[in-house]
């Protein structure tokens, strides 16, 4: 005969197996990369070695590196919601197409109101859709 005690017992160690699994790396990954660092989706320019990267901190703070420009930011995450909010920019002299891009990119992550992540891909979803790769190296 099995002790109620000895239930309880199995009973918590259960519980405990099932709420390990339940916050375990692995179901992380579908949850906004706070403390990550991701790159733009895209070919480079001609003429630059550069590709906008977003540095994100562990409370939404944003470092960007854009195809010339540079600056800080601010995430706010809710569900599958998102706020950005630019912050302050370098003043860098830069040639205007590159300018007006980088301009257009900070606008297009401002004007997303979504975001959807699958796997190493984060996605802003706005008026235009905006793709990342998380680094993972």
């Amino acid at each position: 005969m099995i002790s109620f005690a000895r239930m309880s017992k199995q009973a918590a160690s259960i519980l405990l197996i099932a709420t390990t699994l339940h916050l375990s790396p692995v179901r992380a990954d579908n949850g906004f990369p706070f403390g990550s660092e991701m790159t733009l989706d895209a070919d480079r320019q001609r003429g630059s070695k550069r590709i906008p990267n977003l540095e994100i901190g562990d409370k939404g703070e944003v470092i960007f590196e854009l195809w010339c420009k540079g600056g800080k930011g601010q995430f706010s995450v809710a569900g599958n919601t998102v706020i950005f909010v630019p912050g302050a920019m370098e003043n860098r002299t830069c040639p205007p197409d590159r300018a007006q891009q980088d301009d257009e990119l900070i606008a297009a992550l401002a004007e997303a109101g979504t975001w959807k992540r699958q796997g190493d891909f984060v996605s802003f979803i706005g008026a235009k859709t905006l793709r990342f790769r998380i680094n993972t190296n």
